[in-house]
Parts: structure tokens; sequence; C-alpha cells
């Protein structure tokens, strides 16, 4: 019979649930590349074919989604459904388009992870009233009108890019070298929405 600690552990529900794996990009900051936009683009025209009014919402975020701030070659993007966790209304119309599904988080906002190979992008699976989705749009935002947090943010982004690759960690270590600096930036768009109080 297993042990209380154990009961307690098989019951909690897992952090992340790893669906498949694909091949990690080398964690390195590039310059600003012109066509991320249109990268971009592509993807949401293939997502909104696939899912139709199942679609409430599309958006690119992330650092590709800033102008003129070097990034990770990676297209992030945010798209809403109704429910991700209904997993069956989207999840093979998305396959079915070529996006490979990753992992799903039930503990943090119910996010769904999907890829894409080409062009590279992480596709972000929220429900509409995920406090996250709000995060992403202030602080893309933020970045975009602020020059001198934009480049606080992009010296921070490649030292803590070679510090990850000097130590051979993952995008999980190298995300958490820059959150001290997106935690300052993300606080200062919150309040200025009137999100938090001085």
């Amino acid at each position: 019979m297993p042990s209380t600690s154990e009961i307690k552990v098989l019951s909690q529900e897992p952090a992340v649930e790893i669906v498949s794996t694909r091949p990690q990009k080398l964690i390195e900051i590039v310059e600003p590349d012109p066509t991320w936009p249109e990268a971009f683009a592509i993807i949401a025209r293939r997502i909104a074919g696939s899912l139709g009014n199942r679609l409430l919402s599309i958006e690119h975020v992330g650092s590709t989604s800033v102008p003129s701030l070097p990034a990770k070659a990676v297209i992030d993007v945010d798209v809403v459904v109704a429910d991700p966790t209904a997993e069956d209304s989207y999840v093979p119309a998305l396959e079915a388009a070529g996006f490979q599904f990753l992992l799903r988080e039930p503990g943090w906002h119910d996010h769904r992870l999907f890829g894409s190979n080409e062009p590279y992008a992480n596709i972000h699976i929220f429900g509409p009233n995920s406090a996250e989705l709000i995060r992403h749009r202030l602080f893309r935002d933020w970045l975009r009108n602020h020059e001198d947090d934009r480049q606080r943010y992009a010296d921070i982004k490649r030292q803590a890019a070679a510090a990850s690759r000097l130590a051979g960690e993952t995008v999980m270590e190298y995300n958490a070298r820059k959150q001290p600096v997106v935690l300052d930036i993300l606080q200062k768009a919150l309040k200025e929405h009137g999100y938090v109080d001085d």
C-alpha cells in the first residue's frame, strides 16, 4: 500500500505534461529580422484556416513582435479558444494543419503549447479570461513604446543567452536569467494601465 506522501504526490496534477518533443534551437539572440511579421502572418493564416470560428483571437507576441528588438528566431503566437481543456475541439484541426502538440500545463492558465518548424514558432493556447494574455500584450506594447527598456531587455537577453549556452542550460533556465528585468518592466506596464497600485 502506498504511503500518505506517495498518495499526495500521485494525486497532484503534474505541472507540465509532455505530449511530444522536437529538436530545440540553440539559445542564440539574433538581430531583428524584417521577415518576422510575415512569418507570423503565415502561421496566423494556417491557424485561422484550421480553426475557423473556434478561433477567438490570435496575436503576435514575444520579442519577434517588437520592431528593432534582437531576439531568438522563434515566433511566439497567442491563440485564444473558448476552452483550452476541450482539446477535441481544436487539437485535431491544428495537428492536421501541421502543428505539433508539445505540452499541456493544466495548473497554469490551462496552457497548451504547439510548435511549428517552418516557420519555427511556439503557439500558445489560452482561454479568453487568461491573465497571461494581458501580460503578454502589455509587455510587448511597453517595449514597442519605450526605447530605454527595449535596450535594457535586449542587453539582458544577450547576457542570459551567452551564460546559458556556456552552462549548457535549457530555454527555461535562460528565461529564469531574464526574469528580474522582465518582472521590473512588466510592473511598470501594469502600473501604467492601473492593474497595480504604486
